[in-house]
């Protein structure tokens, strides 16, 4: 067990392999899809051609964001998750351990936010836990779960990938990373990248949910007839994501760089930090494979219901490599590693940036 703990960020594959996945409680054969890199859903079979899909996502608590704020990521991030798998979230279970500091309007505000969301998107909460906790300062106050059923046959999973695959990206990358950067270091954006570039950073807050998208792709037809696997791009940006699924496909992939959509806020907002735009955390976006001959349906569909989509790569065999091709030729793809943008954000606000 060589592999490091990192200090910040998700934790990447071999340390899931080494420390995680190997220690996953009882053996039960209703499990269909447990513990797996690169696949943000789990999967329980059901009676009745049943299946029952379930998500984990941090609860957000950001004040440099806004209690509002918090309460979307707190719901929209699992609730994208889910919705990968192809269906709607139903229900949801919050453990919150709040701050001490933490007072009673304000979590009024916030846990009202909560509900809306959830009831908008019409998910119950079911159940949960809430407490303080002496000492507590993270962005992060604590769990979210949500559930749902879907017809066995109608599962999607990231790792359903196959060879001969068009991958599409939904959105843009960067969306949730510059968003937060622009709400939470206004000054400091505003004096480097102007006010056309503050304004539209933090107006791409709200577009940091898939689960609309996700709805609209799956309605042009699923599996062999149109999207095979679907996955939100969060820790790692487009590229992580690519990996992710890659991965957990076990295929090789041709990306195309330069297809990538290259949207001037997002990656100027990212230049101030430091940070890629097309590596860092980029809820919102969202990466499709699509089986052969459905791309352009896919496509066309998605792009008619609003959303902008863009063809990015192919997914290869096994054999055949990993990699992104640029103006200048080919390079490796390689795994997403630590998130740059955890880093960015804290040193900026240990500085002083506003």
């Amino acid at each position: 067990m060589t592999s490091p703990f990192p200090e910040t960020g998700k934790i990447q594959e071999d340390f899931l392999k080494d420390h995680v996945f190997p220690s996953t409680g009882a053996a039960r054969d209703e499990v269909i899809s447990g513990p797996r890199y690169g696949v943000d859903v789990s999967v329980i079979q059901l009676a009745a051609g049943q299946s029952l899909v379930m998500a984990t996502d941090p609860a957000s608590l950001i004040p440099t964001l806004g209690l509002q704020e918090s309460a979307w990521l707190s719901v929209h991030l699992v609730a994208s998750d889910v919705a990968t798998a192809g269906t709607r979230p139903r229900y949801a279970q919050f453990c919150l351990n709040l701050p001490e500091t933490l007072t009673t309007r304000d979590f009024h505000v916030y846990w009202d936010h909560i509900s809306e969301y959830s009831r908008k998107l019409g998910v119950a909460i079911t159940g949960g836990h809430t407490g303080k906790v002496a000492g507590q300062n993270s962005t992060i106050a604590g769990g979210v779960t949500m559930l749902s059923t879907i017809a066995s046959e109608q599962v999607l999973l990231s790792s359903m990938a196959r060879p001969g695959d068009h991958l599409i990206l939904v959105k843009e990358p960067a969306i949730i990373s510059s968003a937060i950067l622009a709400l939470s270091f206004p000054e400091t954006i505003l004096n480097k990248c102007g006010k056309e570039v503050l304004e539209t950073g933090q107006g791409l807050f709200y577009e940091s949910s898939t689960v609309e998208a996700s709805m609209s792709a799956i309605t042009v037809g699923i599996h062999d007839e149109g999207v095979r696997a679907m996955h939100d791009v969060t820790e790692g940006g487009v590229m992580g994501a690519i990996w992710e699924m890659i991965q957990a496909a076990g295929c090789g992939v041709r990306v195309n760089y330069e297809a990538i959509p290259n949207e001037t806020a997002q990656e100027r907002i990212c230049q101030v930090f430091g940070i890629d735009h097309n590596h860092c955390i980029g809820a919102g976006a969202l990466l499709l494979s699509v089986a052969p001959g459905h791309q352009q349906r896919v496509v066309d569909h998605l792009v008619n219901d609003g959303f902008r989509a863009s063809v990015i790569g192919e997914v290869l065999e096994p054999s055949e490599g990993r990699w992104v091709a640029e103006r200048d030729g080919h390079r490796s793809l390689t795994p997403p590693g630590t998130d740059p943008y955890w880093t960015a954000f804290f040193n900026a606000l240990k500085s002083g940036l506003k």
